[in-house]
């Protein structure tokens, strides 16, 4: 629909050339017979023969106006602003009388698609002043200039942007394009093409970065994945668990292009399998980004229902790990131009994706826009000249917010040639108010160092919710999970037949610039004897009063004895060394009865549990510092039979 009201509006622009067949500007017969020749391979849009003819009309006449114009006609059908902008100035410099006015429109158009903004800005003012210029290109320049004041004035205002390109080893082939990496940036991803051919494959492959901080040579993802068709435009979960790609043919779809799922097991990635009718339709989808937590999915589809042709388009998982059927992200987002290559930063609420819609400097921009509760900011160009005249179509950018990636297309005469992967230091203060780090580390059984399985939820305990809910690898024992500037956690670790372990996580502001956390569990099995402490109760100061933010864990354990019926625990209460062993004896006894009560009343029997206060009688630190007094007050549960 798009690309025939471009046409439409081609044939518009240069209605008073059509509309003449005679009263041409050469007497050059033979010239005026190969111009009227191309005009019917116009007609039936043969433009590369049209194109050939009228280059031989002006080898009979250079000064043939209508040549000139008929060619910038063709090359402006064919997306060649350098050839459009060659013929268009010839006619300018060849038409006294005004004849074909409106090719100070396009000019102008071509120019700002440039970057030549000023120049742009007075050709399109020009035309305006023309008597007798056409109301409805009147009307399009109006809403064209303010893109060009907007260009005029963030030129001058550029943001620091220093591009290199990526090593050798990421930059291999002739085409690599769509960059995206886990949240620890040590391993990226990326779409491969050897050309520019219709037959040239696409592939997903990746590369990985050594201790030097130096990336591996690229290897293809995976024989489940990639095949003898097309797979591209990729995105990963941040822990690289869950990878979500486009495939255009050769699999059981049920459109154009659809969006496939695969995840890591162990070492090897699962055969992919459609995201099914509710992600799906019978139109384009592609260019997928998937949030930290692998639960909320954002892409680009051309299905009917959006705001313009190609439109961002978003789906979450329900609680049963089901997608919902895939909903428009809206006029907050988009516009009636394209949105494509969405990117949902780590924390979650940034949103970055490139438009033509927006105030900008010339063909696509990146653009930010940050998630309110009530729907989203007016987004933001991220600034001159990380965009400009050209396309940018391609942002990832760092868990810190201090990195960016892109895929750049360098050109050759005009055309295509090469596309490189870049990286820059992202500027501060473009679009990104919540930064984010992450945790990672092991999961092992206790003694054995058995690499484990494990379910692990991250938890905001200012609002009791979970935040995101993963597993460590079955081989490997790994986790990673994203951690957001300002927050306050619980992590729980859990296994079936091993006790689960908690720890409380709170967070700066500057997490960003801080080292990432490191923490290894190791699990013990459900054993009489074993015990574990609850890192996430409690207590006011001399108090033993639980405080709100305690309740999730206390469910974690009463949840813990509805899986395991046989087992009955010991709640025991701990204290630090401060004041006196009858006050702190007795404190540690009320707390583990408070807790021993809410068990209760979620309902499990009392013969299962009793509680036991120890005082300062069992410390696991020295009692020197406040860090290691803390450390002694907990709460506990042991087991006492299984």
């Amino acid at each position: 629909m798009k690309y025939t009201l471009f046409i439409l509006f081609f044939f518009f622009t240069f209605s008073n050339l059509f509309a003449q067949r005679d009263n041409y500007s050469t007497n050059s017969k033979k010239a005026i017979s190969f111009y009227e020749e191309a005009d019917l391979m116009i007609a039936r849009r043969d433009f590369n023969n049209a194109m050939q003819l009228l280059y031989r009309a002006l080898e009979k006449d250079n000064d043939f106006l209508e040549a000139h114009n008929r060619l910038a006609f063709c090359y402006g059908i064919l997306l060649n602003l350098d050839g459009q902008q060659k013929h268009l100035e010839e006619v300018i410099r060849l038409d006294k009388k005004y004849k074909y006015k409106n090719a100070y429109f396009l000019l102008g158009k071509v120019y700002y698609n440039q970057g030549r903004y000023k120049e742009a800005k007075d050709l399109i003012i020009q035309y305006t002043e023309f008597p007798g210029a056409d109301k409805r290109i009147i009307a399009e320049a109006e809403k064209f200039l303010p893109k060009i004041e907007y260009a005029l004035e963030h030129i001058a205002k550029p943001v620091e942007f220093h591009p290199k390109p990526l090593s050798p080893n990421v930059n291999a082939f002739q085409l690599q394009y769509f960059p995206v990496l886990t949240a620890d940036e040590n391993t990226i991803f990326f779409t491969k093409r050897n050309g520019y051919a219709f037959y040239d494959d696409e592939d997903i492959f990746f590369c990985t970065k050594d201790d030097a901080g130096d990336w591996s040579e690229p290897k293809p993802i995976s024989s489940n994945i990639n095949s003898q068709f097309n797979e591209g435009t990729c995105t990963i979960s941040a822990d690289g668990q869950i990878l979500i790609f486009t495939s255009c043919e050769g699999r059981n779809s049920f459109g154009s292009c659809d969006l496939y799922i695969t995840r890591k097991d162990g070492n090897e990635w699962t055969v992919p399998y459609n995201l099914g009718p509710e992600v799906n339709s019978r139109s384009w989808e592609s260019q997928p980004s998937l949030s930290a937590d692998g639960r909320t999915l954002y892409f680009i589809s051309d299905r009917a229902g959006g705001q313009g042709r190609r439109d961002i388009w978003v789906t979450q998982l329900d609680k049963d790990g089901h997608w919902k059927e895939a909903w428009n992200l809206g006029p907050d987002i988009n516009t009636s131009e394209d949105e494509v290559s969405p990117f949902i930063h780590v924390n979650g609420i940034t949103l970055f994706f490139a438009s033509k819609g927006y105030e900008g400097f010339g063909g696509y921009d990146i653009y930010s826009s940050e998630k309110e509760s009530g729907g989203w900011q007016k987004p933001k160009n991220i600034g001159y000249p990380i965009n400009d005249h050209n396309d940018q179509v391609s942002l990832f950018v760092s868990t810190n917010g201090q990195n960016a990636y892109y895929s750049f297309e360098r050109r050759m005469n005009g055309m295509p040639n090469q596309s490189l992967i870049f990286t820059f230091e992202y500027p501060e203060n473009q679009g990104i108010s919540k930064i984010s780090n992450y945790i990672t580390g092991n999961v092992y059984e206790i003694g054995s160092n058995k690499p484990l399985k494990a379910k692990i939820e991250l938890v905001d305990k200012a609002n009791d919710e979970v935040v995101s809910v993963f597993e460590s690898n079955k081989t490997t024992g790994e986790y990673f999970s994203i951690l957001n500037e300002g927050g306050d956690y619980a992590l729980y670790v859990e296994s079936d037949g091993y006790l689960f372990e908690s720890r409380a996580i709170a967070l700066n502001d500057s997490i960003g610039h801080s080292e990432p956390i490191h923490e290894d569990f190791y699990l013990k099995p459900i054993e009489k004897g074993e015990r574990t402490q609850l890192s996430n109760i409690y207590f006011d100061v001399n108090s033993d009063q639980i405080r709100p933010e305690s309740f999730n864990e206390i469910d974690r354990v009463a949840n813990f004895l509805t899986k395991n019926p046989s087992v009955s625990i010991e709640i025991s209460g701990h204290t630090d060394d401060t004041g006196s062993e009858e006050y702190n004896m007795q404190l540690s006894i009320n707390r583990a009865k408070a807790v021993y009560n809410e068990l209760m009343e979620r309902g499990i029997n009392q013969n299962r549990i009793t509680y036991k206060g120890y005082g300062m009688t069992r410390p696991v630190s020295t009692n020197q510092d406040e860090s290691s007094r803390q450390s002694n007050r907990r709460i506990e549960f042991e087991v006492l039979s299984r």
